[in-house]
């Protein structure tokens, strides 16, 4: 067995002379990385295993979050695992996402009872919260090193009527037993140095980490436990079989078939047509992040003095936070209708992030990177099974927690605990008529989305100057 820990094998440096349009040099910082500014300490890494297995109890296609957490129960268990992934391990959007940690369930109470019933559209919100207690006693219980916090959320308003809605949902929390309490516009300043906003609400129990230190953690876990684990090793097919009388999955890989009593499919964002079933019900959204260059420790003392994670209420959302020894500023949000280069995206990131923190103008960018959001048609998280093929995905922006706990549930059902059981089994997983995992239609709503938000801003911005005036 080999293993690689690469530092800058897997990044790309861009030199200030010609390798940028001479309007992006000055934003861009003389040794810009085009990768995550989380891989300066745990990049992803190469493993290589002298003989593929050609036979195991589970076979785990990604090695992301919800793939690596679930080899963790299913090796514990005494199953033999094997978990492979196209590209090195930690490639993918496990170290590449903002690292907030949230309740992760978007749609209301009332939304979901109308599609499913009161009281499993209640045990759905509730998985939501135990999502969020669960990560935190995980990486408690495992000592993983992670630089966890409960640091909370400031939930901006980008408009009044935006600050309204904070309002009501906030007495919807209440009613769950979610603490959260509003800041208007007046106390702002308490939590976020900037005036674009409206107010917001603010969510204490919300958490943060450093994502591809975690991800360290849970490969490192999968490890020990005995599960083999493969990089550059893709998934191609998936088959039924019989073995000495049991149903089993043939599973087609680019280093040879691998016979499997079950198979785990756990590759969100980034599924393929392995599954045809599943990329048609997931949506890969790129999502675009950036790092600053350091910021002057008074500045972000003024700008973030509670240290808490932002998102805003834009329906193109930006969610942005200080790094974890708060010397950066880590800002991400969804800058283009179409998917878009680093080097594109860098420059918008950095325009938005000046309107909100007029300050950070002439701050340069020292890291630009992307990955891709698993979403579902309905705004929920999905797991189930498919005769002995089994899936976790869909997290909609809130996979840090999502993935993981999913994934731990996932890998328990397989190795048949009753904790494994969730309110999101086997839930209706919607698709749409022509959909077939491209999604040809996200421009559009991207664009029609960003126009709404910006109309909106614009509104709210000068009914702001009027009252000043």
């Amino acid at each position: 067995m080999e293993a690689t820990f690469p530092i800058g094998h897997a990044t790309k440096t861009v030199r200030g002379s010609g390798a940028t349009p001479a309007a992006m040099r000055s934003i861009f910082a003389d040794d810009l990385r085009e990768a995550p500014y989380w891989w300066d300490v745990a990049a992803p890494v190469v493993l290589r295993e002298d003989d593929l297995p050609r036979t195991v109890d589970v076979a785990i296609i990604g090695a992301g979050y919800t793939g690596l957490a679930a080899a963790i129960q299913t090796a514990r268990a005494g199953r033999s695992t094997l978990v492979i992934d196209a590209g090195e391990i930690g490639h993918g959007c496990s170290t590449r996402n903002g690292a907030q940690i949230s309740t992760s369930v978007k749609p209301g109470e009332a939304e979901l009872a109308q599609k499913f019933g009161l009281e499993r559209a209640r045990a759905v919100r509730e998985e939501g919260k135990r999502a969020l207690q669960w990560i935190g006693d995980f990486i408690g219980e495992e000592g993983i090193e992670c630089g966890f916090r409960r640091c909370g959320r400031f939930h901006a308003a980008h408009t009044p009527e935006a600050y309204e809605a904070l309002a009501a949902a906030a007495e919807e929390h209440r009613k769950e037993g979610i603490e959260a309490h509003l800041v208007p516009r007046a106390e702002q300043h308490r939590e976020l140095g900037s005036d674009f906003y409206f107010g917001g609400l603010v969510h204490p129990a919300h958490a943060t980490l450093h994502p591809a230190m975690f991800h360290r953690g849970l490969l490192d876990r999968a490890r020990a436990a005995g599960a083999t684990v493969i990089s550059h090793c893709a998934g191609l097919g998936l088959d039924r079989g019989r073995d000495r009388g049991r149903d089993t999955i043939e599973l087609q890989t680019s280093r040879g078939p691998v016979t499997a009593r079950d198979v785990i499919t756990a590759t969100n964002g980034y599924s393929g047509a392995l599954m045809p079933w599943l990329q048609r019900r997931v949506i890969p959204i790129g999502s675009y992040v950036i790092a600053t260059e350091p910021v002057p420790e008074d500045l972000m003392n003024r700008l973030f003095p509670t240290d808490r994670n932002i998102v805003d209420t834009r329906r193109v959302v930006y969610y942005y936070r200080p790094s974890p020894d708060r010397r950066r500023i880590v800002f991400g949000g969804r800058v283009s209708a179409n998917e878009t280069d680093p080097r594109i995206s860098g420059p918008r990131l950095h325009a938005e992030m000046a309107r909100i923190f007029p300050e950070l103008a002439d701050l340069r960018i020292s890291h630009s990177w992307a990955g891709k959001v698993g979403y579902s048609f309905d705004s929920l998280p999905h797991c189930g099974s498919r005769g002995r093929v089994h899936y976790a995905a869909s997290y909609c922006g809130s996979g840090v927690s999502m993935a993981s706990y999913l994934g731990t549930r996932t890998g328990q059902r397989v190795a048949g605990l009753a904790e494994g059981c969730t309110a999101f089994d086997n839930l209706p997983f919607p698709t749409r008529p022509l959909y077939t995992g491209k999604p040809w239609f996200l421009p559009a709503v991207v664009a029609w989305y960003r126009w709404r938000d910006r109309r909106e801003v614009e509104r709210a911005t000068r009914s702001r100057v009027g009252e000043a005036t």
